[in-house]
């Protein structure tokens, strides 16, 4: 691609996000978007090189451990193992809605901590879909964050064992929205969702989406491989128009769910996939004892989070077709929560100041397992009579030596293998002690 093709190629971009913006904003709904995130339907390539890793580890006996079985994710890991522990985190903190900026061939991660995802193969894993349908996107809101979310395809013809640029893009998005719902029981927790057209393709294609958030300069990357061949999530037309074929067939049903990386609070399941004359279009988590429903990721996989540590719990999985058809039930896995492992969540405090008679402390809490902690409540007990007298990035109150410390409305979430900071001022009769009997929302923490 000439400098020049490709300067005129960008400005079109830019041209046709700012476009875009100024044509919809008016026409879409007002539901808020409560950010770090990717999708997960279809899945990225980080996200389903992450489940791919994640399988690999449970199947040779080393659950939690990435050990991918696709060549290409392996070659991913090869590079660096971040991506694939910080899936959700493709990112440019400054990049201020420029995206015509970004490099030819790294499109598809613009990260240099995710190069590896920029590889031009065949060889990455694929989501199904349907020329023209319907699909309803699935994007994880690990960190939830207003903002516009941005998708576009590759053109007829273009040549996956090359490396991606702005030229072997349709020259607009086919998709744009501000500020998506969001709901609970995505595969990895809550989600954003919304539904779009699907344009008319043939074959392999790659989806690039791009989520520009509004109250930062920040950006998020993903592409999604994606093959139209009738399958995947699709309009299943009017049933009462001759012309549209009416499925009556349910998919088979799922295989045994297996729980790994279980840790007293979240479980990793994964089951064998459904089959379906047209297509299956996600599946539905139960409790085996009430019928409840836990989750509906739209692969054989998801995360079970906020279990009771040391609980029996027993769950089945049904598929679901585009038709609505339901399959029969699995079989029943019944499995043990377990312990909190030792190290799943730390926390540091740190004297910045002391005079006599007070202090200032300031507070560190680490997630260290591999979901994140959505909504926060520290509590720990003094050993020499300290008091809290006041607090910022949270709020504190106190019952004789025990301190129960919250989250404020902006740093609700901590983010696996991420961290968040708070202050207070205290009140001693001499210099403060070591805090015991630390916990995060009712589980013991290491003292860092």
């Amino acid at each position: 691609m000439s400098t020049v093709t490709a300067l005129r190629r960008r400005a079109l971009v830019g041209a046709a996000i700012a476009g875009l913006a100024a044509a919809t904003l008016v026409a879409l709904p007002a539901s808020r978007a409560e950010a770090h995130g990717g999708l997960t339907y279809p899945q990225t390539r980080t996200y389903a090189c992450y489940l791919d890793g994640l399988a690999g580890g449970q199947a040779a006996g080393q659950a939690g451990n990435m050990l991918p079985t696709n060549p290409i994710c392996q070659q991913a890991l090869a590079a660096s193992n971040y991506p694939f522990y910080n899936w959700y985190g493709n990112l440019l903190g400054t990049i201020a809605g420029q995206h015509q900026t970004i490099a030819d061939g790294t499109l598809c991660a613009p990260d240099p901590k995710f190069a590896a995802f920029n590889t031009p193969s065949t060889q990455w894993p694929t989501t199904r879909l349907q020329s023209g349908g319907r699909i309803t996107f699935q994007y994880a809101a690990t960190v939830p964050h207003p903002g516009w979310w941005t998708q576009w395809i590759t053109k007829d013809g273009w040549d996956p064992s090359q490396p991606i640029g702005w030229d072997d893009l349709e020259p607009a998005p086919f998709d744009r929205v501000l500020n998506p719902p969001t709901r609970s029981g995505g595969p990895t927790g809550p989600e954003y969702y919304w539904t779009a057209q699907l344009p008319q393709k043939t074959g392999r294609h790659v989806i690039l989406s791009i989520w520009e958030r509004t109250d930062s300069p920040e950006s998020f990357y993903n592409c999604s491989d994606v093959v139209f061949d009738g399958g995947g999530t699709t309009d299943p037309g009017d049933p009462g128009d001759p012309g549209d074929p009416v499925d009556t067939t349910a998919p088979t049903a799922p295989g045994t769910p297996t729980a790994a990386a279980v840790d007293g609070t979240t479980a990793s399941l994964t089951w064998a996939a459904s089959t379906d004359a047209v297509g299956v279009t996600g599946y539905t988590v139960h409790d085996a004892a009430t019928g409840a429903v836990l989750a509906r990721p739209t692969s054989p996989a998801t995360t079970l989070s906020g279990l009771t540590p040391g609980t029996s719990y027993s769950v089945y999985v049904t598929a679901t077709d585009a038709a609505g058809n339901v399959s029969a039930r699995s079989s029943t896995l019944t499995f043990s929560s377990g312990t909190v492992p030792v190290g799943s969540c730390s926390v540091k405090f740190d004297v910045s100041n002391a005079w006599s008679g007070g202090f200032v402390g300031n507070v560190t809490i680490s997630n260290e397992s591999m979901t994140p902690v959505n909504g926060w409540q520290l509590t720990w007990t003094f050993t020499k009579g300290e008091k809290v007298t006041q607090a910022w990035n949270g709020t504190a109150t106190q019952s004789g030596a025990v301190v129960t410390a919250r989250s404020a409305a902006w740093n609700g979430t901590i983010a696996h293998h991420g961290a968040v900071t708070f202050g207070f001022m205290g009140s001693s009769s001499g210099a403060p002690g070591q805090p015991t009997g630390v916990a995060l929302n009712g589980l013991p923490c290491a003292l860092a």
